[in-house]
């Protein structure tokens, strides 16, 4: 695991040369919350950094539910007891429901079936896990939800964004690392939220796959325009 620290934000890092799947820490004055949940394989190294942060981790908060963000989930909760877990009603919903579509997209990507962990609270657009607002980014999922940390500008998007393989909004494929696009339930959904990101100005950009950006603004304005041409063309 590879650990980079920008503020008051932790990226954790697993497998980072062959397939990055990233979860973060977010510092606050009484305890770290967990953005998204890695790997099965993740919890030993999660709570290892919490502890070289020396804080406990309060909250976990799953940007969507897709295996590789909320692997870990079961044995985090069982070692973190406390740890109130949040994330949006319908990734939830499709977590339990085994939903195969969703507005007229099917939907992709792998959703676990074996997740025992039941959600302390529902997330919605505008609510606050400490400093971090709630953004809802549907897209790359249907219920998928950004985090932005007014204290620095630090944008927590999923998978709304990739930076493995080149800069791209979710769907549009890049084939030095194709799979958040042929994970993604809605390609037209997703630049729509990826505008809305961009809106924010984020100082930084934290994905759920790629090395942290820093003032990300116009990267993300090119990428937005590269996925909108893009869906003309198959249009």
């Amino acid at each position: 695991m590879r650990i980079q620290k920008q503020n008051n934000l932790y990226q954790l890092t697993f497998m980072p040369r062959l397939f990055p799947v990233n979860c973060y820490l977010i510092e606050e004055n009484d305890g770290l919350t967990l953005v998204d949940a890695a790997l099965a394989s993740s919890t030993s190294s999660i709570l290892s950094a919490a502890r070289t942060i020396g804080k406990p981790i309060t909250k976990i908060v799953l940007t969507h539910a897709h295996s590789d963000h909320i692997g870990a989930l079961d044995s985090l909760k069982n070692a973190l007891p406390n740890a109130e877990v949040m994330l949006s009603q319908m990734e939830s919903d499709i977590l339990q429901n085994g939903t195969k579509m969703e507005a007229g997209h099917p939907i992709k990507g792998g959703y676990p079936k074996n997740i025992k962990t039941k959600p302390d609270r529902f997330l919605s657009e505008g609510d606050f896990v400490g400093s971090l607002e709630v953004i809802s980014a549907p897209g790359h999922s249907p219920g998928m939800l950004a985090l932005f940390d007014h204290r620095d500008g630090a944008l927590l998007v999923g998978d709304a964004f990739q930076l493995r393989g080149g800069i791209a909004v979710s769907g549009d494929l890049r084939w030095q690392f194709p799979f958040p696009a042929w994970a993604t339930w809605s390609k037209e959904i997703s630049i729509q939220s990826a505008k809305k990101l961009a809106d924010l100005k984020p100082k930084t950009l934290a994905v759920g796959h790629g090395d942290l950006l820093h003032e990300p603004l116009l990267p993300m304005k090119q990428a937005i325009l590269r996925a909108e041409k893009g869906a003309k063309k198959h249009a």
